[in-house]
């Protein structure tokens, strides 16, 4: 039988850009392109530790069949606080088997493959909304998201929050509502259902951006999506140092997918955006693949 990666190569790194609706992983294995593949997302605050080790068990560990992984970057939605992330990192290793495990936010991560080692301001926009001040090596500043319910202005699950509350409370043109409605089929106590009793309100909340890039065109569509871009930059990025002389870097599939009401909001706010990159995960490659040569 033909022997499996973990069987020929000595130094083997899997990192992971974990959200709360998908998480990313990767394999590097030197001299070889990257083996990327997809699970569930994972985030320890809205799950429990049962929930993220059997997904774990069930979605991860089979994708890494015939590969010994020697070490793990986690970059996680979530991962905040080192009990946290010393919990997480327990997790992976029990899981895996992997000796050598490190979890960081994902917060860290975005930073690292949107700056590299320069300075910079480096924020998220998927399901979440995210920022920090970069140096070029470490979080220097950071102002907390406080997540969907104190926070997470410009996020996805923001978004789709406020696009349920303008349905239901009748704040949108009728033909949105009406389309809203057949699309999804949803009562209003089916959404309060998902919502208050049951987990991952926050992705069932941004599970509804396709129906708002569906509208984006509407200008009351529009004009909810850029109000929270605008909210975003200046409830947590117009407080940091220096701000109007940093490149401001995004990334996130909301940043990628509304780049034009993203611009659109950083201009109100006198503000240029470096790049909108829609996957950090090509360049955390690239970051992480130089220390597994060395």
């Amino acid at each position: 039988p033909s022997r499996g990666l973990g069987d020929v190569y000595k130094r083997q790194i899997l990192i992971a850009d974990s959200g709360s609706t998908k998480t990313r992983w990767a394999v590097i294995v030197p001299g070889h392109q990257p083996s990327v593949f997809t699970t569930p997302g994972i985030n320890p605050v809205t799950m429990s530790h049962e929930e993220i080790q059997k997904l774990l068990t069930y979605r991860l560990v089979p994708q890494l069949s015939g590969i010994e992984v020697d070490r793990i970057y986690f970059y996680g939605a979530g991962c905040a606080t080192e009990a946290i992330c010393s919990s997480m990192a327990q997790t992976l290793t029990r899981v895996t088997g992997c000796p050598e495990v490190e979890v960081e936010s994902d917060l860290l991560g975005a930073a690292r493959a949107l700056c590299g080692h320069r300075d910079g301001i480096a924020c998220i926009l998927g399901t979440g909304s995210n920022s920090c001040l970069f140096n070029g090596t470490n979080i220097v500043e950071h102002v907390s998201p406080l997540g969907f319910i104190l926070g997470d202005e410009g996020s996805g699950a923001v978004i789709g929050r406020t696009l349920i509350g303008n349905i239901l409370k009748r704040q949108l043109p009728a033909e949105i509502t009406d389309d809203f409605n057949t699309t999804y089929g949803l009562t209003t106590a089916d959404i309060i259902a998902r919502v208050y009793r049951q987990t991952g309100p926050n992705a069932f909340l941004a599970s509804f951006m396709p129906f708002v890039a569906k509208h984006i065109a509407n200008p009351s569509v529009e004009a909810m999506v850029t109000e929270q871009f605008s909210l975003f930059i200046r409830r947590n990025l117009l407080g940091y140092t220096s701000m109007h002389r940093l490149p401001i870097h995004f990334t996130g599939s909301v940043a990628h997918h509304f780049a034009p009401q993203l611009h659109k909001a950083a201009e109100k706010s006198g503000l240029t955006i470096s790049s909108i990159d829609p996957d950090p995960m090509p360049r955390l490659l690239a970051y992480h693949t130089k220390i597994a040569e060395k």
